[in-house]
């Protein structure tokens, strides 16, 4: 299974209701920058969301890559003319939004909700990160991939005995001056495991890291804030566990918030 591949079922009512009978009610834009203390990187986000129903839909893209003008567009459409027709930020979001309004991870029989405390962004970001990185089941030495890179999550890894291989196309060097690859192709052969972000669903590249992590028979977690439902619909099919994280994302409260991890089964 391919993201296109998923689209065409859920267009085709495999994974429940027609989208075309169900409403993006508000298609809204964010965007917003976060310096953590101590750091040197100014990360850059933005968003498109899609809300349908009791669930928003999320994915992030690159700068200039959508216009906000499209919100306009989008809102009180249905998800399936989403779904078929826009820029591919636009896809995955009103994706997300379907699969999330069918099945929400606060419904989730196989979602295991993680707490992050209240406290501030830093330690909000270590919480996350590290309960990310528990995820991973690496020995001391592995070489774990990481395709979306956040300093603190660079920091949990290493933490946990891995050796970390940092990818993303728009930082150039970790906080620790660590060079950072922007060939993704360099990290995937070389890793025992893959970490990636949702946000390689919104740029295309998902396929690819989860074909060949399905390849080399490799574990892929992803920590998703894009695409988090549609993350976990790849579970079993080359993601091994998933970080959950749904609007409202957690960098936008103080107060404790949920995340919701799954793991593939395992065979009995």
């Amino acid at each position: 299974m391919n993201v296109e591949q998923l689209i065409a079922g859920v267009l085709a009512g495999e994974h429940g209701p027609r989208p075309s009978t169900m409403d993006a009610t508000s298609v809204f834009w964010l965007h917003h920058g976060t310096r953590l203390a101590g750091g040197n990187t100014t990360y850059r986000n933005q968003y498109l969301l899609v809300r349908c129903g009791r669930s928003f839909g999320a994915c992030a893209f690159e700068a200039d890559e959508v216009d906000p003008s499209i919100c306009l567009e989008a809102s009180g459409r249905s998800v399936g003319d989403l779904l078929r027709d826009g820029p591919l930020p636009l896809r995955i979001a009103a994706l997300d939004a379907y699969l999330a309004t069918v099945r929400p991870h606060r419904e989730a029989p196989d979602a295991e909700p993680v707490s992050l405390p209240a406290g501030t962004p830093e330690v909000r970001a270590r919480a996350r990160d590290a309960a990310i990185t528990g995820l991973l089941d690496i020995a001391t030495g592995a070489r774990v991939a990481l395709i979306g890179v956040v300093n603190p999550l660079v920091a949990a890894i290493r933490e946990r005995g891995g050796v970390c291989l940092p990818c993303d196309l728009n930082l150039p060097a970790t906080q620790w001056g660590d060079t950072v690859t922007s060939e993704m192709s360099e990290v995937l052969e070389d890793a025992d495991a893959v970490v990636a972000t949702g946000m390689t669903l919104g740029n295309g590249t998902f396929d690819e890291i989860v074909r060949r992590c399905r390849e080399r028979a490799v574990p892929l977690v992803v920590y998703a804030q894009s695409g988090s439902a549609v993350a976990r619909a790849f579970l079993g099919a080359g993601v091994t566990a998933v970080s959950a994280e749904p609007f409202p994302f957690s960098q936008f409260s103080a107060d404790v918030t949920t995340l919701y991890h799954y793991r593939q089964a395992t065979p009995a």
